[in-house]
């Protein structure tokens, strides 16, 4: 498993560019409830893969183990990335390995928790 966060960058000659777009756009609107932080830009996406039919995988963590929305959380993600027009099918798996730490945060987002 990658600890890398999930980036925008396209992958060359790869169909599926236009969905993973779409799908970094929904994750985007996802906000975590207790930091009112984006969970991609929080780090909370260790993996993100995308096959040519459609079929989405995604590995995420929770800031700690005992947030309270730990059980749902990842139906609320798998719910929204199902939205995207092109997706066939989604599964989220919640990981603790690596946990999640202030590192995970783009700078963007560390800067605007004063963090930087």
């Amino acid at each position: 498993m990658s600890t890398d966060t999930v980036s925008d960058a396209p992958h060359p000659n790869d169909a599926t560019d236009e969905l993973r777009t779409d799908v970094i756009t929904v994750l985007r609107t996802v906000y975590d409830p207790e930091i009112h932080v984006n969970i991609l830009d929080l780090g909370l996406i260790y993996m993100l893969e995308i096959d040519p039919q459609g079929n989405v995988e995604i590995e995420m963590t929770l800031t700690a183990p005992a947030c309270p929305v730990a059980g749902e959380f990842p139906g609320i993600v798998e719910g929204r990335v199902s939205e995207v027009p092109g997706v066939t099918s989604v599964h989220v798996e919640l990981v603790w390995e690596p946990p999640w730490g202030i590192d995970c945060m783009s700078d963007e987002v560390k800067l605007e928790l004063g963090m930087l």
